[in-house]
């Protein structure tokens, strides 16, 4: 019996563990394929490789009348997408089933909570206070009844009913957030670095062909010159910045465009931010203007 084998000897042939997949969301808006097909055609040509052999799962929910679901599948394929599931309703959601799509819920996202400056009185403290002033001052005179001692007193003559409510009275710690994750070398061409529930920080270069992607903000402290995604998960408050602006594609909520013609001398090879505006459109301003 080889070493592998004793290894595998009392494990089970197979086994469920939880997974994650990221997979890219087709919306659709009209149930004419051909209609479908040339929007599909200009997307994909505009995104380049960017979208190429990830999961697909296509949304028809806006779509009432009936689909030709193995010309679409066959069109999304034919791009080196692969279809694994449908979000869809009647006969349009059978006609997906029949055409070998899994029906799948979409959740909408989280909503990732508001950053706001913590008050004085939950700052941690960072330092011991200065020498001399460590204990407080016992006065000698008589203690009042709101003094320390007093406390002490009633406390040992708490009740009952007293230590039961004492843990409602007590304040529960706040949840920490995740840290940013921060990748502190340059990305060539072919990586991907994903920053999930969080902001991602790189500190250097992202190279043309390498992709940076992120729940929540993205910093690049370098040349921006691949592909970046914040707000990976719908969250249309995420930015993207950086210090030095040369994309070749910015995309936030999925929200994305595509750089083909050189950016305006304003912005090309600047500090710049993105963000979403008021239309839910990608705006690009050049920091410091």
């Amino acid at each position: 019996m080889s070493e592998s084998t004793r290894k595998r000897k009392g494990q089970p042939a197979l086994d469920f563990k939880s997974a994650t997949l990221y997979a890219v969301r087709v919306v659709l808006n009209s149930h004419d394929i051909d209609t479908l097909v040339a929007a599909l055609d200009i997307r994909m040509r505009d995104a380049g490789s960017f979208f190429e052999h990830e999961p697909v799962v296509i949304d028809s929910t806006a779509v009432e009348q009936r689909i030709d679901w193995s010309a679409l599948l066959q069109a999304l394929q034919g791009h080196n997408l692969h279809p694994v599931g449908v979000v869809a309703t009647g006969d349009n959601l059978e006609g997906a089933q029949q055409a070998g799509l899994t029906a799948v819920d979409l959740a909408n996202p989280v909503p990732r909570p508001t950053s706001t400056p913590a008050p004085d009185s939950e700052v941690p403290v960072v330092a011991p206070p200065p020498a001399g002033q460590d204990k407080p001052k016992q006065a000698a005179s008589k203690r009042s009844p709101d003094s320390p001692a007093a406390d002490d007193a009633k406390t040992a003559t708490k009740t009952p009913e007293d230590n039961k409510a004492e843990p409602a009275r007590q304040l529960s710690l706040p949840e920490i957030a995740p840290a940013a994750m921060v990748i502190n070398r340059p990305l060539r061409s072919g990586q991907r670095i994903y920053a999930r529930d969080t902001d991602l920080i790189i500190i250097g270069v992202v190279s043309q062909g390498a992709e940076v992607i992120a729940d929540g903000n993205i910093h690049v402290y370098g040349p921006l010159r691949g592909k970046a995604m914040a707000g990976a998960r719908g969250d249309t408050r995420a930015r993207i910045f950086t210090t030095q602006l040369d994309p070749e594609l910015l995309a936030i909520a999925g929200v994305y465009r595509v750089i083909e013609t050189r950016l305006d001398d304003s912005l090309k090879n600047q500090p710049a931010i993105i963000q979403l505006d008021e239309d839910d459109a990608l705006h690009i301003t050049a920091l410091g203007k």
